[in-house]
């Protein structure tokens, strides 16, 4: 108010002298402008660059990494008024493909499940479990059981079901390459064999079990039913115990997706 008063003509003096302040006041100008713009810049900078720092970090590469003399407290209060302090970081969605839909088969052999589960002896040592079954009926057609399961070891237990059940179009899995349940399935000893034989696989996307659900529901129906029920003393029970309850699970046991028969029997009636 003093300058817009003194601009119309009246002396410096009268125009302080009105509104109480001192010419010195009315003279003054601020050193220190420049440097504030320099700090805002130099903030932004930081920030922009480093989206994870705070003020503590951007104050310290000042003093520590620039030698800047500025205090704290100025370079805290330029780095309120620019807000920065008010900073959200978006989450980032990961680019994933469009999920492909998996076709229902239509009949046996057209596509199979396998998947992997593992669990451990009384004494401590862990085992696993490779689970293969005929998505059309729900069929268990083999449960391999042992401490480890290389690929040769998964090969010859295809082959084995292949030999009396015959060769299927598809295998459905985990993606060889994000195989979550270990080292099993990742050789490439098995895209070999499959390419050999005329067998495709179809990988479900990774983090998406849903995708290969008939096979995740067996693997709950086995965890529920007999894996953790009881304590198992050596891998020689768990083989022969598997041996009786997949009998049991394909002849005997009701299945609530298959109107309530069991597996065999909805087999006889497509036949």
């Amino acid at each position: 108010m003093a300058k817009e008063v003194q601009q119309r003509g009246v002396a410096i003096r009268l125009a302080c002298t009105v509104f109480s302040i001192g010419e010195s006041c009315y003279r003054y100008q601020s050193q220190q402008n420049a440097e504030n713009e320099q700090i805002a810049n130099w903030l932004i900078r930081l920030t922009d660059n480093n989206r994870s720092w705070g003020f503590g970090l951007s104050y310290l590469y000042l003093r520590n990494v620039k030698n800047f003399g500025w205090s704290h407290k100025r370079i805290y209060r330029i780095y309120r008024e620019l807000e920065l302090n008010l900073r959200i970081k978006p989450r980032k969605r990961l680019v994933r493909d469009k999920p492909k839909v998996f076709a229902v088969p239509q009949a046996s052999n057209q596509v199979w499940s396998m998947d992997f589960m593992h669990d451990s002896l009384e004494d401590g040592p862990n085992f696993r479990l490779v689970n293969v079954i005929d998505v059309f009926k729900r069929e268990a057609l083999g449960i391999e059981v042992d401490f480890s399961l290389p690929s040769e070891r998964v090969i010859r237990s295809l082959m084995q079901i292949i030999s009396w059940r015959g060769k299927p179009q598809v295998i459905r899995c985990a993606d060889l390459g994000f195989c979550h349940n270990g080292p099993e399935n990742i050789s490439g000893k098995i895209r070999t064999w499959a390419q050999e034989c005329g067998i495709r696989f179809e990988y479900i996307q990774p983090g998406k079990p849903q995708q290969n659900a008939y096979v995740e529901r067996f693997n709950r129906t086995i965890r529920d039913e007999w894996l953790s029920q009881y304590y198992w003393s050596s891998i020689e029970e768990v083989q022969d115990f598997v041996t009786q309850w997949m009998w049991s699970y394909n002849h005997d046991r009701p299945h609530l997706a298959l109107a309530g028969f069991t597996p065999k029997q909805h087999l006889a009636k497509a036949a």
